[in-house]
């Protein structure tokens, strides 16, 4: 084997590690340093309970297409579980099963009142046509119903799903149950008991989180440039809030590609040149750049918003960035991760980074429950409290242990599992002095 095939071989292996396995790595690497029973570990290792289900669907041609979809429910004993529903060709079980983790992981963090949920269709939703994908979204709502409510779990949107698909799912689950029910789904439509804030919610909170570590390492935020990986909901709406904050953000790309100004993109017009339909890689006035090239650019905050496993043992030495903020599901990989904290870089892990979407997700539920809906204002008020408090968690656990913030976010979230846990007789009262 050449050097060359060599080099592919580790990429691709690198590229395509586990997430499940990742997250169970990590829960017990903190179950150890808080000093608790592996009985703990086994609890927390993987989910109660996942559904697959078969969901046929006829498209225009003619064709029956028999497409699979997952649902993961982590742990339920702070609350009903709670998380997205992703439509992708690359959603394996293990994937669903560690965003289910994740998403008890934030919630914990934050101190939400729920545990952590996951769903994911294995489609290309770009093949299919506007009544294609929505046949497929009622009907994979159907095939969980058994399992899902406002008390039981709560999907919501996530990758390649939208307001409009969860407003269909959230129809065909009100015509099974008789009556509206609009707590079973967040990230609805306004008009149909969505919450204000809750589009913007994950990239307010990751911005919150930049802000609280800018402060921490007394980085100048209005003197300060980043770049940007992807460009969907919560990478456009971060630039946007970072460029409210005075950042300048010199790179951003996506699956179209990426593009590059030194004297910061006009992010304005850039926001409104895609709402138009336009992709980022066909916007002029700039110098087209690749992922690695970004990566290695000298900038003060780079923010992966994209997929899993983007920051790796090949690319992190390159990374110059004084903040790496987490805003997509698991972008680093153990090695990367470990490359970057052994150079000094504050990393904001996913799990704290980007959790302002379930908090804002958790709001529309109260609001769903109450009857009774918060003005903009009061919501964003309320995320901004949520993620300053968990942050300071996560921040004060991580110099009290004297570790990263990764590790730190583990921690305090199993903590909090854990007093959960033992409150109701689930675990031994063991000494919670510690944790």
């Amino acid at each position: 084997m050449t050097v060359e095939e060599h080099k592919v071989e580790a990429d691709i292996a690198t590229h395509n590690q586990n997430p499940y396995e990742i997250v169970q790595s990590l829960i017990k690497d903190s179950v150890d340093t808080l000093g608790l029973e592996e009985s703990i570990y086994h609890i927390l290792k993987k989910p109660m309970r996942v559904l697959e289900v078969a969901i046929p669907i006829r498209k225009d041609n003619g064709e029956i297409v028999n497409y699979t979809g997952y649902r993961s429910q982590h742990l339920d004993i702070l609350g009903p579980t709670k998380g997205g529903i992703r439509f992708h060709p690359d959603v394996t079980l293990d994937e669903v099963k560690a965003l289910s983790i994740w998403m008890s992981m934030k919630s914990a963090i934050l101190e939400l009142p729920l545990g952590g949920g996951k769903g994911g269709v294995i489609v290309n939703p770009k093949e299919l046509n506007s009544r294609e994908l929505e046949e497929l979204s009622r009907s994979y709502i159907r095939k969980i119903t058994p399992i899902i409510g406002p008390k039981k779990d709560i999907p919501a949107p996530d990758m390649n799903t939208t307001p409009e698909m969860m407003a269909w799912m959230i129809d065909e689950y009100d015509k099974l149950e008789g009556y509206n029910i609009p707590g079973l789904i967040t990230g609805k439509p306004i008009i149909i008991g969505g919450s204000q804030g809750r589009l913007e919610a994950t990239g307010r909170g990751v911005m919150i989180t930049i802000r609280e570590a800018a402060n921490a390492i007394d980085l100048d935020l209005s003197r300060a440039t980043a770049a940007i990986q992807g460009f969907g909901n919560v990478g456009s709406a971060t630039a946007h809030f970072l460029h409210e904050c005075g950042v300048k953000i010199v790179a951003i790309t996506d699956a179209s590609g990426g593009i590059y100004h030194k004297e910061g993109l006009n992010i304005k017009e850039l926001l409104e040149f895609v709402v138009d339909g336009n992709v980022i890689a066909d916007y002029s006035h700039c110098q087209p750049i690749s992922n690695e090239e970004m990566f290695a650019l000298p900038i003060d905050i780079l923010v992966p918003a994209a997929i899993e496993n983007q920051i790796t043992a090949e690319n992190a030495p390159t990374i110059q960035a004084k903040i790496v903020a987490e805003a997509a599901n698991g972008p680093s990989t153990p090695e990367g991760n470990d490359i970057l904290e052994e150079k000094g870089t504050f990393i904001i892990p996913d799990i704290l980074c980007n959790a302002g979407g379930v908090t804002v997700s958790y709001f529309e539920w109260v609001q769903n429950t109450m009857n009774y809906y918060w003005k903009e204002e009061k919501v964003n008020k309320e995320l901004e409290e949520r993620m300053i408090a968990g942050f300071q968690r996560v921040f004060t656990m991580g110099r009290e242990k004297g570790c990263g913030m990764r590790k730190a976010a583990y921690m305090v979230a199993i903590k909090q599992l854990v007093l959960a846990l033992q409150a109701r007789g689930w675990c031994q009262n063991g000494d919670l002095s510690k944790m």
